[in-house]
């Protein structure tokens, strides 16, 4: 009889200690698959966005903006940016033209007074002494402009460089800002209104 209870007490110590390595390698084995699942979604995670940033090089948008102003915006797919790069340029060349052809038009008349002292006025009304600062400010809006319209279009370039550049940034979904009117009671100050900010993550 003892020695029927010690072949069982034998037995089940073998068959625990049996269960339990089965389980260390079970739970083993469980922590290995999560650990390669969430390695895995990282991983896939990773080849996704880098696949998105390879879509918008940088240095592709920064050359079609130069070749052709508003091509980058195109090619980062900031469509609702080309009517602003050309309503820029536009304005921007048609001020400088209005002054170049003012600045030509009282250059012309200066000249004409000069050829002929016995003219007291140009056809638009004005002396020699009258022109001379009139032309040197007419000079001096078409090359402010001029200037002005070559910022405008190196800033389309920097925008499309940039804007590719931020293509590579996975933005949180859950990222919200909220502009909220805002009652404040202090023993103070008594009551307090306002507006507050909140930014939610």
């Amino acid at each position: 009889m003892l020695r029927g209870l010690l072949t069982i007490t034998f037995t089940f110590l073998l068959l625990s200690s049996y269960a339990q390595e089965e389980a260390t390698v079970m739970s083993d084995s469980v922590v290995t698959v999560v650990e390669t699942n969430k390695q895995d979604s990282l991983a896939q995670d990773t080849v996704d966005i880098e696949s998105y940033a390879r879509r918008y090089n940088p240095r592709k948008a920064l050359f079609f903006s130069a070749a052709l102003p508003g091509m980058g915006q195109v090619y980062n797919k900031r469509y609702w940016k080309v009517p602003i790069v050309y309503g820029g340029l536009i304005l921007g060349a048609y001020v400088v033209n209005v002054y170049q052809n003012q600045y030509l038009q009282y250059k012309s008349e200066l000249f004409s007074l000069l050829n002929n002292p016995q003219l007291p006025k140009s056809e638009s009304g004005y002396t020699q002494d009258q022109l001379r600062p009139i032309i040197n400010k007419t000079r001096r809006q078409r090359d402010y402009f001029s200037i002005l319209t070559g910022i405008w279009y190196i800033l389309q370039i920097m925008d499309a460089h940039v804007d590719a550049h931020l293509k590579e940034f996975d933005l949180n979904p859950q990222l919200q800002v909220k502009v909220e009117p805002m009652v404040e009671n202090s023993q103070l100050t008594g009551r307090n209104s306002g507006v507050s900010l909140k930014f939610k993550f």
